[in-house]
């Protein structure tokens, strides 16, 4: 469980949720400034029992390789895809895939199914019950252990690497 400072546990989600607020009323009026703060306070207050831990970050510098490299996954999925369905006579392959998971934590398994599904042509569709797998559908598979192989070596590796060790 996460211990708490005083009046402020997370000021860092303080902040954003002052940011969202004013963003939301669309005014930087003092009444909103100061109905946003409040709301920015009393909220983590209120809700910091029911958060889970804070993952440990190991390795930052491969955090930070590893979301430059999702960001790049993003941008080529999105010249592939559009590729695939700009071409009307290239056959697509759709197909569900069972992901066996090495990750452990449920923070970083959020992670993983995150990361699949923000690159286009992949959905993380499901996670068992018991979670060692994950359910993914591919909007085009020509080797379902190659796309196993890549998700594992691409992001379930890192991600292992930089928050279980």
């Amino acid at each position: 469980m996460i211990i708490p400072r005083k009046w402020l546990p997370t000021p860092v989600l303080s902040l954003l949720l002052l940011l969202v607020w004013l963003l939301l009323v669309r005014s930087y009026a003092f009444g909103q400034l100061v109905l946003g703060g409040a709301l920015a306070i009393v909220i983590p207050l209120l809700t910091h029992r029911f958060w889970d831990a804070r993952p440990r970050i190991n390795k930052p510098i491969l955090l930070l390789r590893f979301g430059l490299r999702v960001l790049g996954d993003i941008v080529t999925a999105n010249f592939e895809v559009a590729y695939l369905i700009a071409n009307p006579w290239r056959k697509l392959k759709p197909h569900f895939i069972e992901y066996p998971l090495m990750l452990e934590e449920r923070f970083t398994i959020t992670l993983l199914a995150s990361t699949i599904s923000l690159t286009p042509g992949t959905v993380s569709a499901n996670l068992r019950m018991d979670g060692k797998s994950l359910l993914i559908h591919a909007l085009n598979v020509d080797d379902e252990e190659a796309l196993i192989e890549q998700i594992r070596e691409r992001y379930e590796r890192p991600l292992k690497e930089i928050y279980e060790c």
